[in-house]
């Protein structure tokens, strides 16, 4: 696991973010070729755009994923860490 590259969360959650909006316009600028007007355009993008988003970006999806949870793991392992010392306990394990 040392020889594993640090997650880059915000990156991946970027790169994310930016290709689900990027899905979501594509459909919407599709439909508006084809005459639809752009706020339903915009809304029907949105409604098949966000799940669509869900199923072609699986692999970034689950890198976020995994780095979310990374980080929120060592936030609660540095959260228990402060309420032991405030506890007192020294060696920082719960007893």
């Amino acid at each position: 696991m040392s020889d594993e590259k640090p997650p880059q969360l915000a990156r991946d959650l970027t790169l994310y973010l930016l290709a689900r909006f990027v899905l979501v316009a594509a459909i919407a600028w599709v439909l508006s070729l084809v005459g639809v007007p752009l706020l339903v355009a915009l809304v029907v993008g949105l409604v098949v755009g966000l799940p669509l988003g869900l199923l072609l970006f699986r692999p970034l999806n689950a890198r976020v994923t995994a780095g979310l949870a990374k980080r929120n793991e060592k936030r609660a392992r540095a959260r228990a860490d402060l309420r032991a010392q405030l506890r007192g306990d020294v060696s920082g394990q719960p007893e």
